[in-house]
């Protein structure tokens, strides 16, 4: 699985945001792209591309979910991110492995 973290840090607070793909080939079909928000350990936003939106789990995940699923561009952007994101990372990591 291909790994990506963006780490924010103040006051001792750890906030970060983690893209990573999941595959089982390299057809689309069996790619899952994920995009976690987590605040001190703790994930509170996800958004799945099995899914197609986002899903909270805590209370300010909700929240952030919610309005994240009402702006259509962003959403557009992130259901894409499998084919953008993955696609081509997965295709290089799958011949780098062989």
């Amino acid at each position: 699985a291909l790994l990506f973290i963006t780490v924010y840090t103040a006051d001792g607070f750890y906030e970060f945001v983690e893209d990573h793909c999941v595959f089982n080939s390299t057809k689309l079909d069996d790619i899952e792209y994920i995009r976690s928000y987590y605040y001190n350990k703790l994930e509170y936003t996800r958004f799945s591309s099995s899914v197609g939106k986002y899903v909270g789990y805590t209370e300010y995940g909700v929240r952030n979910a919610e309005a994240w699923n009402k702006d259509t561009g962003n959403l557009a952007a992130m259901r894409a991110a499998k084919e953008t994101y993955c696609l081509n990372n997965v295709g290089n990591d799958h011949e780098a492995a062989l």
